[in-house]
């Protein structure tokens, strides 16, 4: 892979191509088989030495993130940032108000003490086309939104996002999870408040970046989410079917 520097601070990779289908394409039946090969990815991920890195959160070509801990990276998702501009006044001039949002921090606050200090790499989006398969997992593209934190975030975010495709079964999904972290070691500590505080950051992210981009149909579906997860008790799966 040859890095290049590019215009006004940016920086782009090109790499060997890697073929395979885009997960976003595959059927149930491929997924459910693909789970296992993605999973062990991730491992992998959680793996990489992050010497000479420093902070939590969303981190730049240096290698350094902004925040000084895993749950103030969290909670900073209710401040704008230039990535993700304006999102707080379209809210308050469509008529949704940032209720939600002040919901949502709320509950995601109090479970901050359920957070463990891991400082590991999390890919944060893997769908939109950037996880490539066939029989397994042969490529994982476009680490522009990775974080450096608690990598069963990336969980979390297959989690959340799963529902979107309806062609996937989600049983699927939380039967593979479940089956991976039995295998691979004991159950993660304070699973079910870990699982709980990232759905709500996850939703919160994604309905400030509609709110944005003023796809106002998706704002309303994870203001529901944002609303439920913050009702419920603290570790409540309510996404989660019931045994996972």
């Amino acid at each position: 892979m040859t890095v290049l520097d590019g215009a006004e601070g940016w920086a782009y990779a090109v790499s060997g191509r890697v073929r395979g289908t885009a997960l976003d394409d595959l059927s149930g039946e491929a997924v459910a088989r693909t789970l296992p090969s993605l999973l062990r990815a991730l491992d992998a991920a959680a793996r990489v030495d992050l010497a000479g890195t420093s902070g939590y959160g969303i981190w730049a070509p240096d290698g350094r993130a902004p925040h000084a801990s895993w749950p103030e990276a969290l909670l900073a998702i209710g401040t704008e940032t230039p990535r993700v501009p304006g999102w707080r006044a379209a809210l308050v001039d469509s008529g949704i108000g940032l209720g939600p949002v002040e919901a949502g921090l709320s509950a995601l606050a109090a479970l901050t003490p359920c957070l463990p200090d891991a400082r590991r790499l999390i890919h944060g989006d893997l769908l939109s086309r950037n996880v490539l398969g066939e029989a397994g997992i042969t490529g994982v593209l476009d680490w522009g939104n990775a974080l450096y934190g608690d990598p069963l975030y990336d969980a979390a975010w297959l989690l959340h996002w799963w529902p979107w495709y309806p062609g996937w079964r989600p049983g699927d999904l939380h039967a593979a999870l479940l089956t991976h972290w039995r295998a691979t070691g004991p159950t993660p500590a304070h699973l079910r408040e870990r699982r709980h505080a990232y759905l709500l950051h996850i939703a919160l992210d994604a309905l400030a970046y509609c709110a944005y981009r003023s796809r106002w149909d998706e704002v309303r579906a994870h203001v529901g989410t944002v609303l439920t997860l913050a009702s419920a008790g603290g570790g409540e799966s309510v996404l989660i079917p019931a045994g996972a």
